[in-house]
């Protein structure tokens, strides 16, 4: 007997009602003047993330010419 596993992927589809209550939500839990920090420290980790990728991605290049 066999069993076969199959993964469900969900697609999750945010409308702008959606958007505008997460939104809401986000401005009542860290208040209006600790938002642009936020946004400002999520940006400059996004861009190391990214920055780190694309070194990671150098790095196996280079491994697999070598």
């Amino acid at each position: 007997m066999e069993v076969a596993y199959t993964r469900k992927e969900t697609v999750v589809n945010l409308g702008p009602t959606e958007l505008i209550i997460i939104l809401a939500i986000v401005l009542l839990l860290f208040g209006g003047k600790k938002l642009p920090a936020l946004a400002r420290s999520l940006g400059k980790s996004s861009k190391e993330f990214k920055k780190g990728m694309a070194e990671g991605a150098d790095d196996k290049d280079s491994e697999a010419q070598s």
